[in-house]
């Protein structure tokens, strides 16, 4: 045989050795047995029942009538400043790129005259069946475009329950006559207070001026 082809063939062989050799002892030095237990498992968290399983709706804020008897007017005054470059509320405002909100307190939604609402919050208004009441206020000034979705208003919102409510709380003062406050029953719900007993002789009070129980607040947006 040829002694090139000998040399050849004993270097591969020495070289598989060597591999071979390498190999066991690395598994020696390196090998670490599978612990009995593990240290940790994850465990994903099935949703529950009244989660994920509910359709996926969410809860709305909590009714805004508790923190209306102890709201800050004067504060609420101070918040108004993030709304006034788009709405003015003294009677007889201009719209501007928002309605006037010169007692807009239950008012019909998108019923102010001389303003072009957006089709969203002609939609939301229901030809006029929903007004801006205590909670539609503070649910549409928390989150605009979550409550009324596809309003124009571009406002992000005011998250804070207590700012919402002294905001709302001095614009109910921004009105001939304002509207009640809303009382709060066992469960916490709210409803409007009772208008005032009728006076001696049977008549009841007038009602405020357009027929409205006026007070504005900054949620009407377009």
């Amino acid at each position: 045989m040829n002694p090139y082809v000998n040399m050849g063939v004993g270097a591969l062989l020495g070289t598989v050795f060597v591999l071979m050799t390498v190999s066991i002892a690395s598994e020696g030095i390196f090998h670490s047995e599978a612990p009995e237990k593990e240290g940790f498992a994850i465990v994903a968290e099935e949703p529950t029942a009244e989660g994920g399983a509910a359709g996926g709706e969410e809860a709305k804020p909590e009714p805004i009538g508790p923190l209306l008897a102890k709201a800050d007017a004067a504060a609420g005054q101070a918040v108004f400043k993030k709304c006034a470059s788009c709405h003015t509320s003294e009677k007889g405002g201009a719209n501007k790129v928002g309605p006037n909100l010169w007692s807009v307190i239950n008012r019909p939604v998108a019923s102010h005259e001389g303003f072009a609402y957006s089709a969203g919050m002609k939609t939301f208004s229901e030809g006029g069946k929903i007004v801006w009441d205590y909670d539609h206020l503070s649910y549409f000034l928390e989150a605009p475009k979550k409550h009324v979705p596809g309003t124009a208003m571009g406002f992000a919102g005011l998250k804070k329950p207590d700012e919402r409510a002294n905001l709302i709380a001095w614009l109910r003062e921004q009105a001939d006559s304002p509207a009640p406050l809303p009382t709060a029953d066992a469960t916490g719900a709210t409803e409007a207070a009772p208008a005032a007993a009728p006076a001696e002789g049977g008549q009841a009070p007038a009602p405020a001026e357009g027929g409205q129980a006026a007070a504005p607040a900054p949620a009407p947006a377009n």
